[in-house]
């Protein structure tokens, strides 16, 4: 009985699996004649569909970029005051902060070594200079004895040769007065030609360089001395003082700092793609963020060279007008638009695709069907590309959806016609 049972149930299994399979080939059939009946109804072009791509009609325009730079705002001027000399200080004439005027004194160091070197050197410039005078008057006494004893010596001779004459003197008597007649006259010519020559007699010549000496000795001490008055070279404000009456400084010790502000200028760093479309005069704002305010300028200088850092040019801005507000070193911000290209064939920048190396396009016809074509491109604006040859004004390029289109593929254009 047991076993008759459970025979029973096993071929009850079986037909249940058997009917199952029945029913899942019937449903299965049943889809697949419905779906063949459904697409046989549809029309043909919904069984071929065109892709959709966004087209844009090439025109001609103004090719726009908009450059961001930053950069900070750099004063007039700004210079470190700093002693020159060793010294001790003995008068502090400005403020942190105060206001100066050009020439205006603002550190004194100790004068007396230098007072004491002048007097000493105007001293050996007189005494020199004396010298130089009594050189010159000995030499003109020389020249005048020289000059007298020629003379002597002329009418001694003639004497000599009258009486040599008539027999009053030997032979002998009258050479050796002629000898002497020779000799003052070469002594006479020597001066004589150094006076004719302009040549200055050694002795002369040496008195006249002391004297020369001891005058530019007299100079040296006087700039010495001005030097260690320390006097602003122009109107500022000192923004930096560290020094106080009796300390000793040493040279080129900074002693203090001052800044011109009544003229302000912002430095930029300009990449090289962004340099076209910029020049000097060309104007341009100037943001300063923590003022929340924003200053007219130009731009008055840009690098002829990239800095061999940075790998950027620097540009610089000078603001209009004049603000107390703004100080040196601020941080500064200013976007410019500038024209790449007047008039200038472009197309979207998504149009352009690239490969090995080589630009190109796919035009879409009046036919609405995509070609391939390859580009000759220029500047890049912040949308759009210039064109430089393959396309002309009024073609259309698809900007969308390029990685399913192939050269001669029927398209669904959408957007501009």
């Amino acid at each position: 009985m047991k076993e008759h049972f459970f025979k029973f149930k096993k071929e009850n299994k079986l037909k249940i699996l058997i009917v199952s399979g029945l029913v899942m080939l019937l449903c299965a059939a049943l889809i697949m004649t419905v779906t063949r009946r459904h697409a046989a109804t549809q029309p043909s072009s919904a069984r071929n569909i065109r892709a959709a791509v966004d087209v844009k009609t090439v025109q001609r325009h103004n090719l726009i970029k908009r450059v961001s730079l930053s950069g900070q705002t750099v004063p007039l001027a700004q210079v470190d005051i700093a002693a020159k000399y060793q010294g001790k200080v003995v008068e502090v004439d400005a403020d942190l902060g105060q206001q100066v005027a050009a020439g205006q004194t603002l550190i004194v160091e100790d004068l007396g070594d230098a007072d004491i070197a002048l007097l000493q050197n105007e001293a050996a410039y007189h005494q020199a200079a004396a010298d130089a005078i009594t050189s010159e008057a000995t030499f003109q006494a020389n020249y005048d004895k020289a000059k007298a004893d020629y003379q002597r010596a002329v009418a001694s001779y003639n004497r000599y040769k009258s009486l040599y004459e008539v027999g009053g003197i030997s032979r002998d008597a009258l050479e050796t007065s002629e000898q002497q007649m020779a000799d003052a006259k070469a002594a006479l010519d020597a001066l004589a030609n150094q006076m004719k020559a302009g040549t200055v007699p050694a002795a002369v010549e040496s008195a006249r360089a002391a004297a020369l000496k001891a005058q530019q000795s007299i100079q040296a001490v006087q700039k010495q001395r001005e030097d260690l008055v320390l006097r602003a070279p122009w109107a500022g404000v000192v923004s930096y003082r560290q020094v106080e009456v009796g300390a000793m400084v040493q040279p080129g010790q900074k002693l203090m700092t001052l800044v011109d502000n009544s003229k302000l200028y912002v430095d930029f760093q300009v990449s090289e793609q962004d340099l076209a479309g910029l020049s000097t005069g060309m104007p341009i704002n100037v943001q300063i963020d923590s003022l929340g305010r924003t200053f007219p300028g130009k731009i008055i200088y840009i690098s002829p060279a990239n800095s061999a850092d940075s790998q950027t040019f620097s540009l610089r801005a000078e603001l209009t007008g004049s603000d107390p507000a703004l100080k040196g070193g601020m941080f500064a911000r200013a976007v410019i638009e500038t024209v790449l290209r007047p008039n200038a064939l472009t197309v979207p920048k998504e149009a352009v695709l690239q490969k090995n190396g080589k630009y190109y396009v796919f035009v879409i016809n009046a036919e609405n069907i995509a070609q391939a074509r390859p580009v000759e491109i220029g500047l890049k604006g912040d949308q759009e590309t210039e064109i430089l040859s393959g396309l002309k004004e009024g073609e259309r390029v698809a900007v969308s959806n390029q990685s399913r289109l192939r050269d001669g593929l029927p398209v669904n254009p959408q957007g501009a016609p």
